[in-house]
């Protein structure tokens, strides 16, 4: 049976308070996140990333110095591979796109590895330009110029895929049911934001985030439950999709109802649950009159998730891969015109 390589997509995170800096640059000197030509493009990262550096070391610092993103998806690789082991030879490996191990980095370990077939799969259920979009592209280019022969299939989304969402409604209940000690309780649904432009271009990621919070909703079955989606993590002067969570807990506060919490978008913790939910926004929280705040954790390791994944993969290795793009099917309305199946 021949070798499968598995590659893992995330944003990536700094592991010292020295890789802040170059982190944030990658970042910033991403078409997919400001387009800009070069070289003014390089002259904005390199502006934002020296301005943004000192606070984002603040942030690190209450994680000791660095971000924790690597450890936890490596867990989660080691987890997969332990889901596959029914196929053979199966290695998962990890591409960052914006700090270690890079996506050139992970290519060239991939080659050495020798697989005869590659699946790619972001570990962002829903797919957006500026982060799945932007990992397949870089990979696909670098992997053409490389000449890995391998051939490579793609997951490009699983925004309602069962694991995933059973992994989060496991997660709730209990977190509910304690708030409901405290009152009617609200659940927020928080996830990344983006700016309105490119959600207007036809990014589709704000309608797959909604479809993963009904999903959610929909499993735990409780036809009265108050839930809403809101958006964290606005940065710079641009108008960017809402409501935003600050908003909706000091809403929540106006109200008397205790929250609950779930990050919808991110499957592991880092620098945004662990200090922009659990620090910054409790803060908020208590200020604002929350009765309860309670902060549900990522779906991490859970098996429910773990065998989700493990069951996208399988299906893109036997080309039954309905939710996506590359595998012939389409599950965003047609005005998301930035969905890759439209592109291609």
């Amino acid at each position: 049976m021949a070798k499968t390589a598995v590659v893992l997509f995330n944003l990536g995170g700094p592991d010292r308070p020295e890789a802040v800096r170059p982190f944030l640059f990658n970042l910033f000197n991403d078409p997919a996140i400001i387009g800009a030509p070069q070289p003014l493009r390089w002259a904005l990262a390199r502006l934002i990333s020296a301005r943004r550096a000192p606070v984002a070391r603040e942030i690190y610092a209450n994680l000791g110095g660095g971000s924790p993103l690597l450890p936890n998806t490596e867990a989660q690789a080691r987890a997969l591979e332990g889901a596959l082991s029914d196929l053979g030879e199966v290695r998962v490996f990890i591409a960052m796109r914006y700090w270690h191990p890079l996506t050139e980095e992970t290519l060239a370990a991939v080659a050495a590895y020798g697989p005869g077939r590659v699946v790619l799969l972001p570990l962002y259920p829903q797919y957006s330009t500026t982060t799945s979009g932007s990992s397949i592209d870089l990979w696909q280019r670098t992997a053409a110029k490389a000449g890995l022969a391998a051939p490579a299939t793609t997951v490009c989304c699983y925004p309602t895929e069962p694991g995933f969402v059973a992994a989060a409604a496991e997660l709730l209940r209990p977190a509910l049911a304690e708030a409901s000690a405290s009152g009617r309780p609200r659940l927020l649904f928080s996830a990344h934001g983006l700016p309105k432009k490119i959600v207007a271009r036809g990014d589709p990621y704000q309608w797959q985030v909604e479809q993963s919070a009904a999903a959610v909703v929909e499993t735990l079955g409780q036809a009265d439950l108050d839930w809403s989606v809101c958006y964290q993590s606005r940065v710079g002067p641009l108008e960017w999709i809402g409501p935003s969570t600050d908003e909706e807990i000091l809403r929540a506060g106006r109200d008397g109802v205790p929250l609950v919490l779930l990050p919808i978008a991110f499957v592991s913790e880092h620098s945004e649950t662990l200090v922009e939910l659990d620090i910054e926004y409790r803060h908020l929280a208590e200020q604002a009159g929350v009765p309860l705040y309670l902060r549900v954790a990522t779906v991490g390791t859970g098996a429910a998730f773990i065998e989700g994944l493990a069951g996208l993969v399988r299906e893109s290795l036997a080309g039954e891969r309905p939710l996506c793009a590359y595998g012939g099917g389409r599950i965003c309305p047609a005005e998301w015109g930035r969905c890759p199946q439209q592109a291609r």
